[in-house]
């Protein structure tokens, strides 16, 4: 493995937190994986660090309400939030985690990508696209990955890639959307190269 290719087989966990004032220091590199609480956040974070748990999966979608820091290497993490869209859970709870997102996006200087995770079936929803496009107001590149495409047939799932793509354009910004299973591995490489591109381009001072 060449300096420059992270192995992400290394990640470990290192703390859940509340808010960004119970994070790590605010140093280095974090790349965020965000999404609707049924996207397959942590199924795509297991498959990224060949861990079977390294990210709890849970039956029942945003039971995890901390934001999840798991290190790779020194200086260089990735950012678990909690699943956006829920409907079962309190309405206070709702509010609390929207003002810890907003908290984490806004003011965490660290940050440095932006992964959102979108059923392949129902892409670019409402805060889909608002996640998205504050990431592009703030200059935060973009990658949305398409989950569960082992869902669709090929030609259909071709078809949702390029309509996604396409739809990408609007926001005039770095975003970049690629299909993605984590049961048969589609788009491991893609997501790979992305985060490698983005650790390396913003190397801590």
């Amino acid at each position: 493995m060449s300096e420059s290719q992270l192995n992400f087989s290394k990640a470990r966990f290192l703390t859940s937190a509340p808010n960004i004032r119970a994070m790590p220091a605010d140093t280095g590199i974090e790349i965020a994986f965000a999404g609707r609480s049924n996207a397959g956040k942590s199924s795509a974070l297991n498959a990224l660090t060949r861990q079977k748990n390294l990210a709890r999966t849970s039956k029942t979608p945003g039971r995890t309400q901390l934001i999840n820091v798991f290190e790779i290497e020194e200086q260089k993490r990735l950012i678990d939030l909690p699943g956006y869209g829920f409907a079962k859970v309190p309405e206070a709870m709702k509010l609390e985690w929207q003002k810890s997102l907003s908290e984490y996006l806004q003011h965490r200087e660290s940050l440095r990508g932006l992964v959102v995770l979108m059923d392949i079936r129902h892409p670019l929803r409402e805060l889909d696209q608002h996640l998205i496009q504050w990431a592009v107001d703030c200059q935060i590149p973009v990658l949305g990955l398409l989950t569960k495409a082992d869902k669709l047939k090929q030609g259909a799932r071709k078809s949702m890639l390029l309509k996604c793509r396409e739809a990408a354009l609007a926001f005039c910004g770095d975003v970049r959307i690629e299909a993605f299973s984590s049961l048969k591995n589609t788009g491991l490489p893609q997501l790979e190269t992305i985060l490698n591109q983005w650790f390396n381009t913003y190397l801590p001072d």
